[in-house]
């Protein structure tokens, strides 16, 4: 039981500092443009696509959770925080060799990607720690009541910010 308390504090000792750090150095490396490099801009309909597959990948675990294949699940899960690195390396590396698009459209449309576009990046911020507790419940505590709490909420914010990330794109893409 002592033992179990410790992990779970050096646990929640990780997910706060990640959840600091990530958006903290994504934010100052979003800043800094690498001097003399050749702008990475075959990148962003590669992250997109991720962000589509993670979405994809989301659903399909959900799916194997409601069949009771918590192995299949499981490595879904993983596999989507795989691709949440990955994408997150890839934005990182595109926005330090490029400078960053802006939205050429005009009337309702720029005020909805805009609203999308902001409650993705806020989301996107915010449900790293949610993610890393979550499958923290599961992977490291195998607290499993705790788990499908958590994903209750988890699971819709990290779809929206994946589906959301293809859109952000989709409207952006002609103005490249």
């Amino acid at each position: 039981m002592k033992d179990e308390i410790v992990n779970e504090k050096r646990i929640k000792v990780w997910i706060t500092t990640l959840s600091i750090a990530i958006p903290l150095v994504v934010a100052f490396l979003f800043r800094y443009k690498i001097p003399n490099v050749e702008p990475l801009s075959f990148l962003p309909p590669i992250y997109a696509t991720i962000n589509g597959l993670t979405a994809l990948c989301l659903i399909f675990a959900v799916f194997a959770i409601k069949k009771g294949k918590q192995k299949l699940h499981q490595n879904f899960m993983t596999f989507c925080i795989f691709l949440s690195v990955v994408f997150l390396g890839m934005y990182v590396a595109y926005h330090m060799t490029s400078e960053s698009t802006s939205y050429g459209g005009e009337g309702i449309l720029r005020y909805v990607y805009f609203f999308i576009l902001i409650t993705h990046i806020v989301l996107s911020i915010i449900i790293i720690p949610l993610v890393l507790i979550t499958y923290s419940k599961s992977y490291f505590l195998k607290d499993y009541v705790s788990h499908k709490k958590w994903a209750r909420f988890t699971f819709p914010i990290w779809l929206y910010v994946a589906i959301t990330g293809v859109i952000v794109y989709l409207m952006i893409s002609p103005y490249y």
